[in-house]
């Protein structure tokens, strides 16, 4: 399934955020990040989030995207990878 991932991390804890999120997706924006895992993998990704992050101080959204024919993305501005 193609995964979107953005956060919203203390900064005591947004290195090892982005480090955990980058072994499995790749970055569109500094704390978005985008790619396609299996379900096994996007559970590996939660439980390892769930190790770093304080839920009453940080936010993690994850957005699936499963059977979909065409994802049309727009940017406007600077990108990430460019």
């Amino acid at each position: 399934m193609f995964i979107i991932l953005a956060y919203d991390i203390r900064v005591e804890r947004v290195g090892k955020v982005h480090k955990t999120v980058k072994k499995y997706l790749s970055p569109v924006q500094k704390s978005v990040f985008e790619g396609n895992l299996t379900q096994g993998q996007l559970n590996k990704l939660k439980k390892e989030l769930e190790q770093i992050i304080l839920p009453e101080e940080d936010s993690v959204l994850i957005y699936k995207i499963s059977k979909c024919t065409c994802l049309c993305i727009d940017c406007i501005g600077c990108s990430a990878q460019g």
